[in-house]
């Protein structure tokens, strides 16, 4: 069951990664907030069948908590692989699974409940990137076509993993894993069958092997299970119905 929630978020999650100090990064959970039923706590998708009002007040305490302004620049996400680049809050392309800023304050976010949330700076502090990605993202190349549209150097970037499905809760057939198979050499490593056709995948795995092959070696995982906290976390694949945690990165506008 889960417990009954504050209205003031009560926590956040911070990545354990070494960023400059001119960048600022986190995940929400889904402790606090207005929402109720299967969205109960603070979430933060108009997409899920919430009530608009909760989920605008949600957004409401989330700036006003942060102290955000502009609000963050929230995407309609489809496990594609368009990446909008945030130049100003009224022009940046809606539909994307990811996001690249490069202007103070221009706040980048993905919203997840079991996808991975991955949030990428470079060592100059002055270029930030947010990916959503789940295990079609992945497979389609949602990490690559992120990187090619950011003008730093990959040896330049670091990432953070947020909370997202563990590999134990994560069970998929032959036909998703044979995608992986196809097209990363070294993807075999990650996926532990489990019984006849099934596999337990590994997706911070498989992100982490991406990265790590396009240069970019500073690569840290929260080892958060979405699935496997009911207290803190929304997941899909546990509730169905539930709501989304939000994972934003920006540059601080007195950087």
């Amino acid at each position: 069951m889960i417990p009954t929630m504050t209205k003031t978020p009560t926590e956040f999650i911070l990545p354990n990664w070494n960023a400059p100090d001119s960048i600022r990064a986190l995940s929400t959970t889904r402790l606090g907030g207005h929402s109720a039923g299967p969205y109960q706590g603070f979430n933060l998708a108009t997409h899920v069948g919430d009530s608009p009002e909760a989920v605008k007040s949600n957004r409401v305490i989330l700036c006003e908590t942060l102290e955000l302004s502009p609000e963050p620049c929230w995407l309609n996400q489809t496990h594609s692989t368009e990446v909008a680049i945030l130049d100003s809050v009224e022009n940046y392309k809606v539909d994307a699974d990811a996001a690249i800023s490069r202007v103070a304050g221009m706040i980048a976010v993905v919203m997840t409940a079991d996808c991975l949330p991955i949030l990428i700076c470079n060592a100059q502090g002055d270029e930030v990137a947010a990916v959503h990605a789940g295990w079609r993202g992945l497979v389609d190349g949602i990490i690559p076509e992120t990187l090619k549209k950011m003008q730093s150097n990959n040896d330049q970037l670091m990432a953070w993993i947020g909370p997202a499905i563990s590999q134990s809760c994560f069970e998929i057939g032959d036909e998703v894993r044979d995608l992986f198979l196809n097209r990363f050499i070294d993807a075999q490593r990650r996926f532990e069958q489990n019984r006849p056709g099934h596999w337990l995948c590994d997706l911070p795995g498989l992100a982490v092997d991406q990265l790590n092959a396009l240069g970019v070696h500073q690569v840290h995982c929260s080892d958060l299970c979405s699935f496997g906290d009911v207290r803190r976390f929304y997941s899909y694949r546990r509730e169905k119905r539930c709501g989304r945690m939000a994972s934003l990165i920006w540059i601080k506008s007195d950087a």
